[in-house]
């Protein structure tokens, strides 16, 4: 009886984790079709336009390692359903963004929800990897997860691509706040889910590491100290540093790329760029990438138990490479798919999508084995690294110098050092594969 009362407990901690991987991505990918708006509603260049990107994972900077002793202290359930409201939080204030027409206020909106996606990825990945036992049980259950933050992911860019519809000079922040209020709507009834679910607490701090960081014998510095001491996991770190830029990069160029136009001085569109389908296309394709990463992550869960992280990342990370090159060098051409017609480049840039699927949590899971004690802390330092968001205006800086299309070199270059770390990185102080 008590063992099934275990497994019944599990079964809903798994299914309360996915709920939150599903917010994760369906938030953070508002800022991809915010970044158009704010293209056109501020005639923001290409780096300006992904400002929203940038803030939303800076907040991992400043939340990263506070969120991994929150974590520790108070446990999973208090800092899920802490990240709620502040999510809630920060959707609200980019609503109210739209209504005052605002782009610094949208922006600090993007920071806010950025506390609370880093807060959830601190309980979703640590827990559901332990929940499956470490390893390639414990990649499995991650895998499956992300498959679930591919399904955010996937509607999000869709949903506000057909709310902007075609660009436009009246096209503006408000346009997008009703996809603001399905997620207000989704952090509270996610409130209401947490708050009623039981979830287990492994990491949580036992009283006597409570007395002896009371009394001083241990710090924060100190833990950091010793979690940084494992080169597989530090080399990951800066791994996820890089990941983040790829994954959220890719589409987000590829977004600017199909919208890409020049505008007269009262708003209206004089000229379009070789790759110009629109807003509501280039959504729908775009969302195409998220889907292909939600296929990918599935395939990856169902072979997980087999297949190392190791293994799959590798693949990938030469693949992804392989695909960005031949989107660079595609003959600039129209294809249709679906009744949809999108620029050749694009494919491949969807295509990435299946790429990037595993790398999250097949880096994770490589980075955070063997740590042990420190996994809230290592959880916390990871999480930190997220903020490497901030270099995607730096790709669009890029964009803005060489091409859109070309500033995919950018992403070629981080690819490599995630294929570095899968092959050579992982290994390093590891006594097994």
């Amino acid at each position: 009886m008590e063992s099934q009362n275990k497994s019944n407990s599990n079964i809903a901690a798994i299914a309360t984790m996915f709920a939150l991987f599903f917010m994760i991505a369906f938030v953070t990918n508002f800022a991809s079709p915010m970044g158009v708006i704010a293209k056109n509603q501020f005639n923001a260049s290409n780096a300006l336009s992904q400002l929203g990107n940038a803030a939303n994972f800076i907040a991992y900077l400043f939340m990263g390692i506070p969120g991994g002793l929150i974590l520790k202290r108070k446990g999973y359930k208090f800092t899920a359903l802490a990240a709620v409201a502040v999510g809630f939080a920060g959707v609200a204030v980019q609503l109210v963004s739209g209504y005052v027409g605002s782009f610094a206020i949208y922006v600090l909106g993007a920071f806010i929800a950025g506390f609370s996606m880093c807060m959830l990825n601190l309980v979703v990945n640590p827990m559901l990897n332990t929940l499956g036992g470490g390893g390639n049980k414990g990649n499995q259950l991650v895998q499956f997860g992300c498959s679930l933050n591919s399904v955010g992911a996937t509607l999000s860019p869709a949903v506000l691509g057909w709310l902007i519809g075609e660009i436009t000079k009246d096209t503006a922040f408000i346009k997008a706040a009703p996809a603001l209020m399905i997620a207000m709507g989704i952090f509270a009834l996610a409130f209401v889910i947490v708050a009623f679910s039981k979830i287990p607490e492994p990491h949580m701090e036992t009283a006597e590491e409570k007395a002896s960081r009371l009394a001083g014998n241990t710090s924060v510095m100190k833990d950091i100290a010793s979690t940084l001491k494992f080169p597989h996991f530090t080399l990951g770190a800066v791994a996820i540093f890089f990941y983040i830029v790829i994954e959220v990069g890719v589409p987000s160029m590829g977004m600017l790329y199909m919208t890409d136009c020049v505008k007269d001085a009262a708003g209206e569109i004089v000229s379009k760029g070789p790759g110009y389908v629109g807003a509501a296309v280039a959504g729908v394709v775009c969302g195409a990438y998220w889907f292909l990463m939600m296929c990918g992550r599935l395939l990856g869960g169902v072979i997980g138990g087999k297949v190392s992280s190791r293994a799959q990342t590798t693949f990938l990370a030469i693949l992804g490479i392989s695909l960005l090159l031949a989107a660079i060098f595609a003959p600039v051409k129209m294809i249709t798919l679906f009744n949809y017609s999108f620029p050749l480049s694009m494919a491949f840039m969807v295509a990435c999508g299946i790429c990037t699927s595993v790398m999250w949590g097949g880096i994770f899971n490589m980075a955070a084995e063997g740590l042990g004690k420190y996994v809230p802390m290592g959880s916390g330092i990871f999480m930190s690294m997220v903020f490497g968001g901030i270099l995607i205006p730096v790709q669009g800086l890029i964009a803005d110098k060489i091409g859109i299309l070309n500033s995919y070199w950018f992403t070629i270059a981080l690819l490599a050092y995630v294929l570095f770390y899968a092959l050579i990185g992982s290994r390093l102080g590891q006594k097994k594969d």
